[in-house]
């Protein structure tokens, strides 16, 4: 299993449109460089309460809310690795705490049947989490397809870039196949720039020339308030 990681860093958004994109491609191809893994899928099972209080919250645009979630970047069986992410984030700054674990003990461990295979900080700050939102479970699967860079010569600045956001409320599982509801309109990406610090000049000039500015989007927040709208169509419906 992989060692327990933290995250510390700003994530900015934007979506862009096809030709947005290409722009922004075509500036950072003598700064950046592809990730390992090239063009993967990312699925994601997002826990909440009953009442979906950390989606509410999120919505909210408060100065500190924070999210659990499992991920895994295939389909992933019962003997696999996959990974409980904490995300929080305050004041604009995102802190992330990832622990691996087999798929099979993921949900076991986070409905408290079981405990974590090897304790850590990472796992007692789960655990607390887990404690004090009594009602988690899982709510929400989520995929897309990510295309990750990185800062050519082993700088910290990151840029990824989503597509393909799909988001379904059946069969939550990281063994099921890929397939949903699209959050993104055609054509649209999500790009998002991770970084410890400030962004390079050559991404703030493609920033100012394509006339992007920074969205608070959520993808899990997005799913959520589709569901939300739909109850009151039905309830509007049946009045």
């Amino acid at each position: 299993m992989a060692s327990p990681m933290v995250f510390e860093r700003y994530e900015i958004k934007y979506l862009l449109n096809r030709e947005q994109k290409k722009a922004v491609m075509e500036a950072m191809a003598e700064h950046m460089e592809p990730d390992s893994f090239g063009r993967s899928t990312i699925r994601n099972i997002y826990y909440d309460t009953e009442d979906f209080r950390l989606a509410r919250r999120s919505l909210e645009h408060p100065v500190y809310k924070e999210k659990l979630r499992v991920r895994s970047y295939r389909t992933a069986g019962p003997e696999d690795e996959v990974f409980v992410e904490l995300k929080k984030k305050y004041q604009s700054i995102v802190y992330k705490r990832r622990t691996g674990i087999r798929e099979k003990d993921a949900a076991a461990y986070l409905a408290g049947s079981i405990e974590a295979p090897k304790r850590s900080q990472i796992t007692d700050e789960i655990d607390y989490f887990r404690q004090f939102y009594a009602t988690l479970a899982p709510k929400v699967f989520l995929s897309y397809e990510r295309e990750a860079f990185f800062e050519k010569g082993g700088g910290e600045f990151r840029m990824t870039f989503d597509e393909n956001i799909l988001w379904r409320t059946e069969e939550l599982s990281l063994e099921a196949g890929i397939y949903g509801e699209n959050i993104l309109k055609p054509g649209q990406t999500l790009m998002e720039i991770k970084t410890p610090g400030g962004i390079p000049l050559w991404m703030v000039d493609v920033l100012t020339q394509q006339k992007l500015c920074k969205t608070s989007f959520s993808k899990y927040g997005n799913a959520y308030m589709t569901l939300v709208e739909r109850a009151k169509k039905e309830e509007e419906a049946y009045a």
